[in-house]
């Protein structure tokens, strides 16, 4: 198999730089069962020196055209947002099996071998190629050696389909139509096509030794305002999931029930415990080396404004229906 690993990027050069570095690095079993691999960068509109760093590096929309980065594509569009960009990627690829990647994930060594082996011991398994395999993705803050993170609890992830680490046959993804362009804002659209998959009869293959580290940097009080937009936003784009797929088990992802409005309005206070009230102690928590925690207090009140977000979409729905 040949791989194509499709990346789309929005001002993320730093993290990118290491991104790529490292799928630079990969090591294989000779014609076992990878035969190559490209990587295929689609820049959405970078304000940050993307492109142009790129560019000076001698990276092209042809592969080998880098000496520092001889495995890598570059192409771009317009801020469109993900879905359109990770469309792209796909259309341009030359490799008969997809990986996802985002730009600020740090793979190891291993990464793409691990990939080709899981995905033909499915195939055996199954008999048929009808499946994608899924990499464990490790949450890190640690720009300088993000690999050095173990593996949390909170690192886990029941999601069916998600874009940050997973492998798939091109031909599943052109059957089941691609990312849908109309989530150009936050969140969802990965799911989204993981139903579909879903329900052409695909399996979800685990496969814990492609591991990813997804950096981020560490939580502060200045990124709130960032997160609760993205919030709102994830609940719009999450009523237009519910729109395309009216089940009870899209209702449960996007928290458009009465268990989760009374579960966050509770814990929330109604909304009482926000980011003004509880801003005294995320900072305390914060300043004593603990912002990871502090984040998981914020929830509190990101995930009202994501209910808030869904009911608010939902009932604009209803009103043009």
């Amino acid at each position: 198999m040949f791989f194509s690993v499709v990346i789309p990027t929005y001002n993320r050069k730093p993290i990118l730089e290491k991104c790529l570095r490292a799928l630079e690095q990969q090591t294989f079993v000779p014609r076992q069962p990878v035969e190559g691999y490209e990587v295929v960068v689609v820049d959405d509109g970078s304000t940050d020196g993307t492109v142009e760093w790129l560019r000076a590096l001698g990276v092209s929309d042809a592969v080998g055209t880098s000496a520092e980065f001889g495995h890598v594509r570059l192409l771009g569009q317009d801020h469109q947002g993900p879905a359109a960009a990770r469309n792209l990627g796909v259309q341009a690829a030359q490799g008969d099996t997809i990986i996802f990647i985002d730009s600020d994930l740090v793979v190891t060594p291993q990464f793409l071998q691990a990939h080709g082996d899981r995905l033909v011991e499915g195939a055996q398994q199954l008999g048929s190629d009808r499946l994608f395999t899924y990499g464990r993705v490790i949450n890190t803050a640690n720009f300088e050696h993000p690999t050095s993170e173990p593996y949390k609890v909170t690192d886990f992830s029941a999601a069916f389909f998600a874009t940050g680490n997973v492998a798939i046959a091109r031909h599943w993804l052109e059957a089941a139509g691609l990312f849908d362009t109309q989530f150009q804002l936050y969140g969802w659209e990965d799911l989204e096509l993981g139903v579909r998959l879903k329900n052409l009869g695909l399996k979800l293959i685990k496969c814990p030794d492609a591991v990813g580290y997804h950096w981020h940097p560490p939580f502060s009080l200045e990124q709130i305002p960032k997160l609760i937009d993205q919030e709102i936003q994830r609940g719009r784009m999450g009523v237009l999931f519910y729109q395309k797929h009216p089940t009870w088990d899209v209702r449960m992802m996007i928290q458009m029930t009465w268990l989760h409005r009374v579960l966050w309005g509770l814990l929330s206070l109604g909304g009482r415990l926000n980011e003004r009230t509880l801003a005294p102690l995320l900072q305390w928590l914060i300043d004593r080396g603990k912002p990871q925690l502090a984040l998981e207090v914020a929830r509190i009140f990101l995930n009202w404004y994501n209910v808030q977000g869904v009911y608010a979409a939902y009932s604009q729905m209803r009103a043009r229906a």
